[in-house]
Order: structure tokens, then sequence, then C-alpha cells
């Protein structure tokens, strides 16, 4: 064959030389993996984050007990608010007579001290359930217990672990209670992290926004008012102690529709349901600036999802305050400025 002519044809040193850095060659080649073997490298851990407010710990966060939520008053005769600046998340609702209550949501630490503690209503069922949340709270009319019964809402009123009459403070504004005591009574000996209430992501995830330094969400009779401070919003008219305020990073309002709780509150007047299901207006209000969106939940135990037009609106991870206000029918607004 030409081949085999060609080599013999080669000076003897060329030939030993060829031989030799063929077989270093032929020692070289890389083994190949086993059958059923993988090569990959290992994927790295994805660190914990805390379910209210999508932020990342060395904490444990699968904990044994639930997230308790506080339904504290927001009106004058509370002040000040204790506890409310240890909340992980707080939602404002409509009450009758266009004031607002607080759902405060407590997680990561319950405080010993939390108030003043009012009464629940049916809008806590679409506000707690999607975390499997139980409630501390002063009581409630008896179809709200039925309507947080049939969802099987579990929460803790007056006469439970942790209630005390504050010295110095008149009925109904004294109530208090030890959120440690309630989140002690509520173990189920299951140490599990909840849900995220929100889709949680950064900054550098939210579409560009128009500048809103300053909100007021209108209630009807109540009107909360925030302005951006040094990288978090600041309601300029809490009842909370100067020292105990929640300043969240984000202000998420979401309006929703309001129809009749389907009873009276002792003075005859309408008691409202804000509904938390279907969907709406969203706003999302982070770093002075505004993105306009839609929000939605299937069932009142359904997470919450927030979209724009280009897809799933992401809350920057932090804490947020959510603003439940009622339709413009329904008599409520949100307007923003520079």
């Amino acid at each position: 064959m030409r081949t085999s002519i060609l080599r013999s044809a080669l000076p003897a040193s060329l030939l030993a030389l060829s031989l030799v850095l063929t077989g270093c060659g032929g020692g070289e080649e890389e083994k190949k993996p086993a059958s059923g073997e993988t090569s990959s490298a290992p994927e790295p851990e994805v660190p914990a984050t805390w379910p209210l407010t999508g932020e990342e710990t060395d904490t444990e966060v699968e904990l044994d007990h639930p997230v308790v939520v506080a339904k504290i008053d927001n009106s004058k005769s509370s002040a000040p608010q204790v506890g409310l600046g240890k909340a992980d998340m707080v939602v404002e609702e409509l009450v009758e007579g266009g004031i607002t209550r607080l759902a405060a949501f407590y997680y990561s630490r319950l405080p010993k001290e939390i108030g003043p503690v009012r009464s629940m209503r049916a809008s806590d069922i679409g506000i707690v359930t999607p975390v499997d949340a139980v409630i501390a709270a002063s009581g409630a009319a008896a179809p709200t217990i039925g309507r947080l019964d049939e969802a099987g809402v579990k929460f803790f009123t007056e006469g439970g672990p942790g209630y005390f009459r504050k010295q110095g403070r008149y009925a109904p504004y004294n109530l208090f209670t030890s959120l440690a005591a309630v989140g002690k009574a509520a173990e189920d000996g299951k140490n599990e992290r909840p849900a995220d209430y929100l889709p949680w992501g950064t900054p550098q995830d939210l579409p560009e926004g128009a500048v809103a330094t300053t909100i007021a969400a209108d209630f009807g009779r109540h009107t909360t008012n925030w302005q951006f401070k040094n990288g978090t919003y600041v309601n300029t008219n809490s009842f909370a102690a100067e020292g105990d305020r929640f300043k969240p990073d984000t202000v998420l309002v979401l309006r929703v529709d309001v129809v009749d709780a389907g009873y009276r509150d002792p003075a005859g007047n309408f008691v409202p349901e804000s509904r938390f299901r279907g969907g709406g207006q969203a706003q999302l209000f982070h770093n002075g600036t505004v993105v306009e969106g839609e929000w939605s939940k299937k069932k009142l135990s359904s997470p919450l999802k927030l979209t724009t037009a280009e897809g799933t609106l992401k809350v920057p991870a932090g804490k947020v305050w959510i603003e439940l206000v009622p339709v413009d029918s329904a008599g409520g607004s949100v307007t923003f400025g520079k």
C-alpha cells in the first residue's frame, strides 16, 4: 500500500520519534464516564428566604408556628399602636364608617406585646388564607365567626393565651396580646415554611414607572398618606409611636370591590366586606416610582398574582404595606405625585 511504502522511507530516528509521540498521545485521552454517571457540577444551594418579605436569611425559616395576623385598630383612639414596627407585612382594609383596620403579619419574630387588638371581619378570610395564617383579635360578630369557621381559619380572641387589658387606656382600645403566646398555642409539631405571599423579585425586575414620591390612599373618612424618604415609605399620619412605625420598602395598592357583609354593627351601620378575589387594578410603589398593573386571585385562598402587559409583576424583596382600597364607585381613591 502507498502509506506503507512512504513510512518505510523515513529515517529510523524520525520513525522512532513518531512512535513515541503516538504512544504519548494515546495515553492522554480523557476517560469517559461510566454508564449512568454524570460529570456535571453540583447545583448551587438556593438561599433560604422569608415568605412574607422574600428576603434572604441564614436563619431557619421552617418554624413550628404559623403566620400570626394581629388585627390592630387604626384610629386616633389607638395611638400609640404597639408592635407595628416589628411586623413582616401589613394589610390595610376598610371597616364600617369609612375608617380602616390593620392586619399586621408576623412570622420571622413574634413580639410579646401587640395592640390595641380589635375585631375580625369577613374580609380577613381572603387576606390570611393564602398563607394559612391564624388571627389574633378581640372577637367578631356571629356571622363573621360562621364564615371564618366555614373557611377553616383558626383564630384566638380575648380570654385566650397572651391576652391582657393594658393599664392607662380605655376600652375597647386597651386590649393587647402576646403574639409569642399565641404562636406557642398555635404550634402543631410540624416545622414548615408558609407559601410566599407575593411573587418576589428584585428592583431590576420592575418595568420603568412614573415618578411618585407621595401617595394618598383614601378609604372614605380616612386617608393614609405616604412619602418616600431615604429609601423607604413613611406613613405621615401613622398612629404608631415614632420608633415603632412600619416603614415599608414597597406600598402595593390593590383596588377591590366592596360588598355588604350581610349584617349591621351595634350602631346599625353598614358593614363592608372587601372582596379579595377576582381581580382589579394594581399600583406598585417602589423607590419613588409607580408601576401600573393588574391583580388577580381565583379564590379567597388563592395566591395573589400581579401582572403587567409584559408579564408577571414581581415585588422587590423587602417589607410591603398593602392597601386594599375600594374602587372609585365604592368611595375609594388613590392619588400620587412628585
